[in-house]
């Protein structure tokens, strides 16, 4: 045999075996790959629908959309603040270097003046509203104590309306006993009379008036008391008969009077 038939035999035992080689890791790669897609296949079937799947990403890209929007809003918060910041502290810095160190200094002595005039008118407005709340206080103790000093003169001017009332009907008994104390045969008419009168004159100085009506009067049911009915001379319906007077206090009826009415045909 020739040398180049032996180099000939040798290219194509190599390209053999290089084919060989080829296939068997063409052959383990697709024996991966199926292994691989097997449990991938169990994992869909253990997996939601489309529809929920959708549903899910939806719902995580809204979430994920609002949580980038709020902290977006926070950084441009933050952002613009520190810019203002920044912007204010170079405009300071760059009028303080484009100005003379003389004037710089009268404007802080000028700024300085200033907050002490404004922090000593804080406190003379401070001390003034604490005075004025000191006087309202004091004013509301007075108002307080007022009211009791009132409350009680008049709980005293009762007391002794009450007293001069009673004062003056003693009397009015103690002419009425020495009237009983006459002798039987006596006659006490003339002092009982009189005994009267002056009850009379106490009720009136008390503005206390008698209610008494006249037979034929029409009936008033704030200031009679309808006890009977009866036949009498007087016009249906009227009074024929007052069998107790009744009395008003300062307009007011403190007990009315008893009549009789005529009976109705």
């Amino acid at each position: 045999m020739s040398e180049q038939d032996g180099t000939s035999d040798a290219a194509d035992d190599e390209r053999e075996t290089t084919e060989s080689e080829a296939n068997g890791d063409a052959e383990s790669g697709a024996a991966s790959t199926a292994a691989g897609e097997q449990p991938q296949d169990e994992d869909h079937s253990s997996e939601s629908t489309p529809s929920e799947q959708a549903a899910d990403e939806a719902a995580d890209e809204e979430t994920d959309s609002d949580a980038g929007t709020s902290n977006r809003d926070v950084a441009y918060e933050s952002r613009d603040d520190s810019d203002v910041d920044l912007d204010v502290a170079d405009d300071i810095v760059e009028y303080v270097e484009s100005t003379p160190a003389a004037e710089v200094a009268d404007e802080i002595a000028t700024l300085r003046f200033e907050v002490d005039t404004l922090e000593s008118d804080v406190a003379e407005y401070e001390q003034e509203l604490e005075d004025l709340k000191s006087r309202i206080r004091r004013k509301q103790a007075d108002f307080e104590n007022y009211k009791k000093r009132m409350q009680k003169r008049r709980e005293e001017e009762q007391a002794r309306a009450t007293e001069d009332l009673v004062t003056r009907l003693l009397d009015v008994r103690d002419n009425l006993t020495r009237a009983l104390e006459q002798d039987e045969d006596t006659d006490i008419r003339d002092g009982v009379e009189s005994t009267l009168k002056q009850f009379d004159r106490i009720l009136e100085d008390e503005n206390v008036e008698p209610v008494e009506p006249e037979p034929g009067d029409e009936v008033d049911p704030e200031r009679h008391e309808v006890l009977v009915r009866m036949d009498s001379e007087q016009p249906p319906g009227t009074i024929a008969q007052v069998h107790r007077p009744g009395y008003e206090m300062a307009g007011k009826v403190i007990r009315t009077a008893q009549v009789a009415v005529s009976e109705e045909e």
